[in-house]
């Protein structure tokens, strides 16, 4: 069983002091003689709110029945995730975000993962906060502050799409992703879900891309009544070649299905036109999907461009290392490649356009992930399309206010962008 960790009375006298501290130091700012010192306050102020921002962690939950159903991490261990209860108003509203982290195509490369928190609910921390659209605080996430938010955590490596029955004794890996799925939102039904007045299936990345190949899936099971959407964050990937004219990431989402035998669980009305590898690219089947969704995606993915448009493998001098790190550090011929890029990209999303069950805002930065950081989610210096942040676009959209499709203008249009600044110390994840 999860427990949140609880808020002291002290806590929250630091809390309020922080609020306090926070309006202060802005008009000492303005007042201060030495500006330089002004600026310091006021950044160390930013940074305080920032860690307000990060709520309070949140106890993983194992999923221990469905080991008997077979609905394991790759290494065996059982499912799990994190859950915030709802309360008040929301209290029977449930937000369930997947967790990303790419994938494996091979045995080998899901040999590399089994022993890590993306293979087994053994590595996995205990504890994990919530931020942006999995905050519980009203002035951060206005709509679905007190709703109940799950994360669930992501350790099957094919956005919880596989289901081979079989066990090699060599490996002892787990193609079970599907049977996982199924499993959490059962044990979450059963706890309460199943009397669900709103319900949102969303998810980061690898998560995003499981929130559209399982957003019917998600309706499907939920009780009839039940007002259901979903929302991807930068799970729209696309099927492009490489720098180096290589069909690099048809060939490795190819691989993914066939080592998880994913085909099954992949669209009937996309598998049945065309071969698996492509119905797990969201261009050749989120037409098709009959729930309401909203993409929130860069056009220029970070992810993307540095695996997707210039992976490894294809710029093997390292011409596009300082590129990909930050943006800024572009040539002409770079940017002008990840210009074509966002025309491919907003091609390949353009059949969502001008569909009412359809909901998108597709921003000019250069970013990954934008609902889970409070920064990008809801602060007030957030990427904005139309004067809107992202926190309000989704909650507009969900709740019928107002219909929201808006793609930015060409980077670097939009002073709002939080692009990404990558550690050049940091190994750049390429698949």
């Amino acid at each position: 069983m999860h427990r949140k960790v609880p808020i002291t009375i002290a806590k929250l006298n630091v809390l309020n002091w922080v609020s306090s501290t926070f309006f202060f130091l802005s008009f000492v700012q303005r007042q201060m003689a030495d500006a330089r010192l002004g600026q310091w306050l006021f950044l160390l102020a930013c940074a305080v709110t920032l860690l307000k921002a990060a709520g309070v962690p949140v106890e993983i939950t194992y999923v221990h029945s469905a080991i008997a159903k077979g609905a394991v991490c790759l290494d065996g261990s059982p499912p799990a995730y994190h859950h915030d209860k709802g309360f008040g108003s929301g209290i029977n509203n449930w937000l369930v975000h997947i967790e990303g982290g790419g994938w494996c195509n091979n045995v080998t490369n899901c040999l590399g993962r089994k022993n890590t928190r993306l293979g087994s609910s053994k590595q996995m921390l205990k504890a994990i906060a919530f931020s942006g659209i999995l905050s519980n605080r009203k002035m951060f996430n206005p709509d679905f502050y007190n709703w109940n938010r799950i994360k669930v955590r992501y350790c099957d490596g094919a956005s919880f799409t596989g289901d081979v029955a079989a066990v090699n004794p060599a490996t002892g890996l787990y193609f079970r992703g599907a049977r996982i799925f199924r499993a959490v939102i059962e044990d979450l039904l059963a706890k309460g879900m199943g009397n669900a007045q709103n319900a949102i299936l969303s998810g980061c990345s690898a998560g995003g891309l499981t929130s559209i190949l399982h957003c019917d899936n998600f309706h499907a099971l939920l009780p009839a009544g039940t007002n259901v959407k979903c929302v991807s964050d930068a799970g729209y990937f696309i099927n492009v070649k490489d720098v180096s004219g290589a069909q690099h990431i048809e060939e490795l989402f190819s691989q993914v299905v066939e080592t998880h035998g994913s085909a099954r669980n992949l669209p009937p009305s996309c598998t049945s036109k065309l071969r698996p590898g492509l119905c797990f690219f969201p261009q050749y089947m989120a037409s098709q999907i009959r729930t309401r969704i909203f993409f929130v995606n860069a056009a220029y993915d970070s992810w993307q461009i540095k695996n997707i448009l210039a992976p490894g493998v294809a710029d093997p001098h390292g011409t596009w290392h300082e590129c990909k790190l930050d943006i800024k550090n572009c040539s002409p011929t770079q940017l002008k490649a990840m210009q074509d890029f966002r025309v491919q990209f907003l091609s390949a999303i353009g059949g969502m356009t001008g569909c009412p069950l359809k909901g998108m805002f597709i921003d000019s930065c250069y970013a990954h992930c934008q609902t889970e950081m409070q920064e990008t989610w809801l602060m007030a210096d957030s990427p904005v399309l139309n004067k809107t942040t992202i926190a309000q676009a989704v909650g507009d959209w969900f709740y019928g206010r107002t219909p929201f499709q808006k793609i930015d203008c060409p980077y670097p249009c939009n002073p709002s962008c939080h692009n990404r600044v990558f550690d050049p110390n940091q190994h750049l994840i390429e698949q």
